[in-house]
């Protein structure tokens, strides 16, 4: 089965890292059943040295084996071209500046070529033991007239055997508020065609917000999460992360998903 994670995106660096360990083994202890997931971003333009806004808020290519250090969190990149270019050879480029501690590769980017996505696994000596995430976002879902049945059918076709979580994510990072109630029927058409596909929710999730997954938690009790945009007071994701902010969050995000697995 997929792991379930608690998820923080926009690591910077190892000490940050080593920072929530110390958090998350301060206030859960069960990794066989919940673990945390350490999200590095990356995009096309940061991976080939292209200008881009996002230059100084993701950590240069060399730094991100350095982050995923630890072996027992959900060491995961998130590698963004909503273009997909010469997806196939950035994927692999990719895969290796994250080094053997990542285990997890997220694909924020709408409906990514699935032989381009296997092609890099096998190219990077990847496949088989990579967990792969795939970013259900609003343009992901838009191109299936926005019908969760269909919407379902095409990760089936398409991706089951080659990714383990779906993220239903209509933020993309924005910080943008969730709406459980609009996520829950792509969760339940995704459940109920591929029983054993990882869950994730995302969208607005901070210190002062996991209420608004509950409703996704009540209907699907083991789904994951992840945060990005509200651990930051801006809400946005240029700027640094407040990491007091973050482990608010996790504490609360803990207590939450352990209360729904009583």
């Amino acid at each position: 089965m997929p792991r379930r994670y608690i998820g923080i995106t926009d690591f910077m660096n190892k000490a940050q890292a080593e920072l929530m360990a110390d958090v998350w083994l301060s206030n859960h202890h069960d990794l066989s059943k919940l673990t945390l997931h350490v999200g590095v971003m990356m995009s096309r333009k940061t991976l080939n040295g292209l200008e881009t806004k996002w230059t100084n808020a993701f950590p240069p290519n060399e730094a991100v084996r350095k982050i995923f250090a630890i072996p027992w969190m959900f060491n995961c990149l998130h590698y963004a071209d909503y273009d997909q270019v010469d997806l196939t050879s950035n994927l692999r480029k990719a895969l290796e500046f994250g080094g053997l501690g990542m285990n997890a590769l997220q694909l924020d980017m709408v409906w990514p070529d699935p032989t381009d996505l296997a092609c890099a696994l096998v190219l990077a000596g990847r496949e088989g033991d990579m967990e792969v995430v795939l970013q259900l976002n609003s343009n992901a879902m838009e191109a299936e007239g926005d019908d969760p049945e269909r919407v379902a059918a095409r990760i089936e076709k398409q991706y089951d055997g080659l990714i383990t979580h779906v993220l239903l994510d209509k933020s993309m990072g924005q910080g943008l508020g969730m709406d459980a109630n609009a996520l829950i029927p792509y969760a339940d058409a995704i459940a109920g065609r591929m029983p054993n596909m990882g869950l994730v929710a995302a969208g607005g999730l901070g210190p002062h917000t996991t209420h608004l997954v509950k409703p996704l938690l009540k209907r699907h009790p083991t789904i994951s999460v992840d945060a990005q945009g509200q651990l930051r007071a801006s809400g946005n994701a240029l700027d640094p992360i407040d990491w007091e902010r973050a482990a608010q969050y996790v504490r609360k995000m803990v207590d939450l998903m352990d209360e729904t697995t009583r």
